[in-house]
């Protein structure tokens, strides 16, 4: 079965579950676990920021950052498109007490200072203030398209000049830093946390990171024990983890290559639409309005042939591609839905 409905279908490596078998571990509750505290060393260096905590998943870690930056009443703006609005169960409500306030941005779900500008609210007796920015780097429904860095800037410095803070939902923000040629504490300076995971392109099986300055780490890890995310012996994922970290980055341009070819090889089948020169990372998103059958439809007929892929809206499809979905496994792709949809 060729698996391109997400990068988080990665299988752990070797190395990562021989890893998980030998990890040294204590109770990291108590803040003794030595290969928990040695992922979290590292991702604050990797991220040039002053701590890190590990956490189960980047829902929570986006939730743990919105927390630590707004209180009840306020909005937190976003792109509309964006996980924390639209995949997250509304944590931004349920537990930080927030509502979102999404901004639509152009096609490619970069949001400029302007956009986000024309949306902050002043504390008044009728309006919600604005609490947080959020940005989403890189932008998943918009295709895992990459804020360029004087964007970023632009974003960081208006925000703080209103003394506003900004939270980079950055899932994939190695696929981004890759994708920019530049180191990825480039990209996160811009943020004054940021949540990325683990177990997304960097194929740990499980895991994220939420990075920022030390105080508010230290209270992060307060909400994380309220969310219920004290793991105690949690160096069996966190070894993994640092394999994840340390080593599995520098993969990530292949994922990019083969997202491109996926999609230059679907552009050529009648009643898709995409274009390859929009792809700038790991993931596609294709147009099958055109084919005359619904995406739900398209993804029962690619599955009896050995392909998964969902859709992400009434005519839109995602195809994800990861270091388990090798070039051949592309370009078969490619070939079984030319196969399956009528007209090809």
């Amino acid at each position: 079965m060729i698996d391109l409905r997400s990068d988080t279908v990665t299988k752990p490596t070797p190395e990562m579950r021989r890893a998980m078998l030998e990890a040294e571990v204590g109770d990291d509750v108590y803040g003794e676990d030595p290969t928990v505290n040695h992922l979290e060393l590292r991702a604050a260096q990797i991220m040039g920021k002053e701590a890190a905590l590990f956490v189960p998943t980047g829902t929570m870690g986006n939730t743990i950052g919105v927390k630590l930056h707004t209180g009840h009443g306020q909005e937190v703006i976003c792109e509309s498109k964006a996980h924390i609005m639209n995949y997250e169960l509304s944590m931004v409500a349920w537990f930080a007490g927030c509502i979102v306030r999404p901004v639509a941005a152009a096609a490619d779900g970069i949001l400029n200072w302007d956009d986000i500008r024309k949306n902050v609210k002043p504390l008044s007796p009728h309006l919600a203030p604005t609490g947080l920015i959020c940005v989403e780097n890189t932008s998943n429904m918009a295709g895992g398209t990459v804020y360029p860095l004087d964007t970023l800037a632009a974003i960081a410095d208006g925000a703080h000049m209103l003394g506003l803070k900004v939270h980079m939902d950055g899932a994939r923000i190695f696929n981004a830093a890759t994708a920019c040629g530049v180191p990825v504490a480039q990209i996160a300076a811009h943020a004054d946390t940021v949540m990325f995971c683990l177990s997304k392109g960097l194929g740990a099986p499980a895991g994220s990171m939420l990075a920022g300055p030390r105080d508010l780490i230290d209270k992060g890890r307060l909400l994380r024990k309220r969310l219920g995310g004290g793991m105690r012996q949690s160096g069996v994922l966190a070894a993994p983890g640092l394999i994840a970290l340390e080593q599995m980055p520098a993969k990530l341009a292949a994922d990019h290559a083969n997202a491109k070819l996926l999609a230059a090889g679907l552009a050529t089948i009648p009643g898709i639409n995409v274009d390859a020169a929009d792809v700038q990372t790991n993931i596609v998103i294709i147009d099958v309005g055109g084919t005359g059958l619904t995406p739900a439809e398209i993804s029962s007929r690619a599955k009896n042939r050995g392909l998964l892929f969902n859709g992400v809206g009434p005519t839109q499809m995602r195809l994800v591609t990861h270091y388990d979905a090798s070039q051949a496994n592309c370009e078969a792709a490619i070939e079984i839905l030319r196969d399956v949809l009528p007209n090809s």
